[in-house]
């Protein structure tokens, strides 16, 4: 059996450690107990109003690219440049991304990728006429392109 002088040690014990929890400066078990109960209604206060930001927050975010991408294209003499760059890895982003090319009807001539915990492509490419020449093209057609390439990516990947 536990003695009485265990217990009260015990209790005292516990009392300390929630008026060090709470900040308390309080002596008596009384006042710690109150200090504690204003310290979770605190506590609860800011859990609400943190689900309240995060929801607002997806809100928001729903309606853009969930994600910081950089997409930067440059028109060339011949072609053009392009650099994405993510945060994350994207699994299968490239492939969205050459799928635009092609519908563009664009060759990627010189590209570099990157998709270990972040995604970066560099890309030189160009659309070939009929004689074979190197044709001038409309980066902001390419850039339009390769957003809605990264976009169809996000919501295939987001019914996965």
């Amino acid at each position: 059996m536990i003695s009485r002088e265990q217990k009260r040690a015990a209790m005292y014990k516990k009392l300390q450690l929630l008026r060090s929890i709470t900040n308390s400066h309080a002596h008596s078990k009384t006042s710690i107990l109150l200090d504690a109960s204003k310290y979770i209604e605190e506590l609860k206060q800011k859990v609400e109003r943190l689900n309240q930001e995060a929801v607002m927050a997806q809100n928001s975010s729903d309606e853009q690219i969930p994600m910081p991408v950089q997409v930067r294209v440059e028109a060339k003499e011949k072609g053009f440049l392009i650099n994405v760059l993510t945060e994350s890895s994207c699994p299968g982003l490239l492939v969205f991304i050459l799928e635009a090319f092609e519908e563009l009807g664009l060759e990627v001539l010189q590209a570099r990728v990157s998709c270990s915990s972040s995604f970066h492509l560099e890309a030189v490419g160009g659309k070939e006429n009929t004689q074979g020449q190197v044709e001038h093209v409309d980066a902001q057609v390419v850039k339009q392109a390769v957003l809605r390439a990264i976009e169809n990516w996000n919501k295939s990947s987001e019914q996965e």
